[in-house]
């Protein structure tokens, strides 16, 4: 039986403490594969006042090289960046800084707090989060704090046994026109079932929704 799927909720932190008064200033490095993901982060981030630097890594590469220069306290990375793994991106973000607190991120899918923890992480946040929610989870994750919002009660998906043949050839590296031909069904029609899994799934992309259909049971 396959994970249901879920949106992450919307954040609760009025019970956490008053930061207002703690001076410290943060360094910031954004992980994330997305040109508009960075400048929206650059303009929040960049008007708090707590905020000392903020800096841009597209890839696995570019955060550990950024890490190794500036030293972040915090570390927003997004739980796909292209085809790389976020929780692997933190572990390595970890074991080469571990004062660095990384902060999971998504505009498409949910971690759990166990798997997040697990790699290393103090806190998973949606990019669908009112912006001063997450400058709030930021600076409390950059004073040694956690941030795991609470789960909703999951709503299940269901694929239909069309979608799941495109998805199992789309799995098998095939490309829409090679999907089209095996299914015999026009490329245009090929394209409205992957908009569906991509919709269902939650992602955005072919590389994430694989990654995505294997870890909720939908791929072999």
């Amino acid at each position: 039986m396959s994970e249901p799927l879920t949106r992450a909720p919307a954040p609760v932190l009025r019970d956490t403490p008053d930061l207002s008064e703690d001076p410290r200033s943060l360094r910031v490095l954004i992980v994330d594969d997305h040109d508009v993901v960075h400048w929206g982060f650059r303009v929040m981030l960049g008007q708090q006042p707590w905020v000392q630097r903020c800096l841009s890594a597209r890839t696995e590469a570019e955060a550990l090289a950024l890490t190794r220069r500036y030293d972040p306290h915090v570390a927003l990375v997004d739980l796909f960046v292209g085809a790389e793994s976020g929780p692997e991106i933190c572990e390595r973000l970890k074991s080469l800084s571990p004062r660095t607190q990384v902060l999971l991120i998504s505009g498409a899918g949910h971690i759990s707090p166990n798997a997040a923890r697990a790699a290393g992480a103090a806190g998973f946040v949606s990019k669908d989060w009112p912006a001063a929610d997450i400058a709030r989870a930021v600076r409390m994750v950059g004073l040694g704090m956690t941030v795991f919002p609470p789960r909703v009660e999951p709503t299940s998906t269901r694929l239909t046994d069309r979608e799941q043949q495109v998805l199992d050839l789309m799995a098998s590296g095939a490309t829409n026109r090679e999907i089209a031909g095996e299914l015999h069904l026009s490329p245009h029609t090929v394209k409205e079932h992957t908009s569906a899994l991509y919709r269902k799934l939650e992602v955005r992309n072919r590389a994430e929704a694989v990654s995505r259909a294997q870890r909720v049971g939908l791929l072999g």
